[in-house]
């Protein structure tokens, strides 16, 4: 179905596309702890954990601009709320590397900034072992002054940029930055430019959204589909997903891990592109963000839905491939990739 010329002249558009990213944008904290230089805290008694490296990287909202920023595309443009503290400086210092505009990104002295602290400890055989993860982020809603400026920084960029991808994962309502007030300004702008490509990925919200292609997962459809009053989880997931088309009057992608990527349109039948088989040992963290690289990429590069959700199975089938990281893949990746497959 994506042959490798094919993909080469989708991808090749890349580098002239302007994206917007909406959404909550994490630091991604990793503390290195090699337990043979541990020592003991005059004051506890206890075992003082010694940090021997700290590597910092963009998550959450980052991790799609990661990938985003591997398949070649020009410039990024985030659409965020994080504080006025440390790890903010180290947040927009790890945002560097990237081509970000980063006049979206609102601080508020007022707000942590949202960061996941991981301390990974060194085991006997050299691999390293993630512990309890120590988590910042405010609990509570935005400010109306952050909340205003994030609605200005949204009609400004939804002008200027080719597209624009909405992830929501806090999973508590109104306390991200994708809140009641900020879906409304969307539907608004959607409303008044319907041609705009709109991606949205939400965990617990995504039934609340008015207009854009929906993306989900098997178990985030299923459970939307039964609050909704639809069929029983074991119903299936391509019912599921034509409600929630028709509802919407958009397509719906869902992802099926292993199985590939589902797509309900609004007018036809359900099809599923199926997943690329690989072999060895995975790591499914970021799968799914990948997927929404890879789908959004190819959208705006003048693919056909099925040809974007196979450049999305790509992605992913390089990036599970990845170990103890949150991966991305390249265009050589993934036309290295797509030649096998072809083969």
């Amino acid at each position: 179905m994506l042959d490798p010329h094919r993909l080469e002249t989708i991808l090749a558009h890349a580098p002239s596309l302007k994206v917007g990213l909406l959404g909550d944008l994490f630091l991604d904290r990793y503390l290195e702890i090699d337990p043979a230089h541990n020592e003991v805290s005059i004051e506890t008694g206890l075992a003082a954990y010694q940090v021997q490296r700290v590597r910092n990287a963009p998550g959450a909202l980052g991790t799609v601009m990661n990938n985003l920023a591997a398949l070649g595309v020009g410039e990024l443009v985030p659409l965020t709320v994080i504080g006025e503290d440390g790890h903010g400086d180290d947040l927009m210092r790890a945002l560097q590397p990237l081509p970000c505009d980063v006049a979206g990104v609102i601080r508020d002295s007022e707000r942590l900034t949202p960061t996941y602290t991981k301390p990974l400890q060194l085991a006997a055989d050299g691999s390293w072992v993630e512990r309890n993860r120590l988590d910042f982020r405010t609990r509570g809603p935005l400010s109306p002054a952050s909340c205003r400026a994030l609605t200005d920084a949204l009609r400004t960029a939804y002008a200027a940029c080719d597209g624009l991808i909405v992830l929501d994962q806090v999973n508590e309502t109104d306390w991200g930055v994708v809140n009641e007030t900020i879906r409304t300004v969307l539907a608004d702008l959607v409303a008044t430019n319907p041609a705009k490509l709109v991606f949205i990925d939400s965990r617990n919200h995504l039934g609340e959204f008015a207009g854009g292609i929906l993306k989900a997962n098997r178990d985030e459809l299923l459970k939307l589909d039964a609050d909704a009053g639809g069929a029983a989880p074991d119903r299936g997931v391509e019912s599921a997903a034509t409600r929630l088309a028709g509802r919407i009057g958009k397509t719906v992608f869902c992802t099926l891990g292993p199985d590939g990527i589902l797509i309900a349109p609004v007018d036809g039948p359900v099809v599923t592109v199926p997943g690329i088989p690989v072999d060895g040992p995975l790591d499914i963290v970021g799968a799914g963000d990948s997927a929404t690289s890879g789908i959004v990429t190819a959208l705006l590069g003048g693919a056909s839905e099925q040809e974007a959700a196979a450049v999305g199975n790509l992605a992913a089938s390089i990036t599970v491939q990845q170990l103890g990281t949150t991966g991305t893949a390249t265009p050589q990746q993934l036309l290295a990739r797509c030649r096998q497959h072809d083969r």
